[in-house]
């Protein structure tokens, strides 16, 4: 790839894609503070209903964790049960927030991502602790978070949204997703996609565009 023909809007994910994430870390943690004899429970975590609710804002950051305590008929403190959430959330390397600077130089840039109200504040810290950036809101002209859309990937309905929004037509909109469920929804309404399937994929598209 030498350049990149006929695009106007890059739009990026997070998870994995700007942050590593790793879903087995929380489980893990969640295992060390839960009774061995409920361990079985713990692949109940992320496919939830109210994890779903939580990522579109249908319920409240204290009725996801009071959720979480009735799932596990535990009476833990909210810190420990946002630990836990927020266990997963790895590194944010440098060189991908060095990218989409130098890429907002050339592009309408977004973020599109599944999350919810705990995440993007511990997103916020780690940012400022592994790049010095201050906020989300600083690495891209937009940012479109599910739990204030009321809308998820890959429903058709969120990628409807931020077209409306960005007011570009899909067919010059790039999207970086880690899954390829969510590609296949942004396929659906018009998007160009790109797969990204290992921690230097992004580095790598981008490496002889410029």
């Amino acid at each position: 790839m030498k350049k990149l023909e006929n695009i106007d809007f890059l739009i990026f994910d997070l998870g994995n894609v700007i942050i590593d994430i790793d879903y087995s870390f929380s489980i893990n943690e969640l295992k060390k503070i839960l009774p061995e004899a409920k361990h079985s429970l713990t692949d109940k975590f992320f496919p939830s209903t109210f994890h779903k609710d939580y990522e579109k804002g249908l319920i409240s950051s204290s009725q996801f964790r009071e959720e979480v305590r009735n799932l596990y008929r535990e009476d833990w403190t909210d810190a420990q049960i946002d630990h836990v959430w927020n266990s997963l959330l790895k590194d944010i390397p440098l060189e991908r927030i060095e990218l989409l600077k130098k890429l907002r130089m050339d592009f309408g840039t977004a973020v599109l991502s599944n999350t919810n109200e705990i995440h993007i504040e511990k997103f916020d810290e780690l940012l400022i602790d592994q790049t010095g950036e201050k906020s989300i809101y600083d690495l891209c002209d937009r940012i479109f978070l599910s739990h204030q859309m009321g809308l998820s990937k890959p429903d058709e309905a969120i990628y409807k949204a931020v077209m409306n929004e960005i007011k570009i037509d899909p067919e010059r909109v790039l999207f970086f997703d880690d899954l390829s469920a969510n590609l296949d929804g942004a396929k659906r309404v018009g998007l160009q996609t790109y797969h990204i399937t290992h921690p230097k994929a992004l580095i790598q598209f981008f490496e002889n565009v410029y």
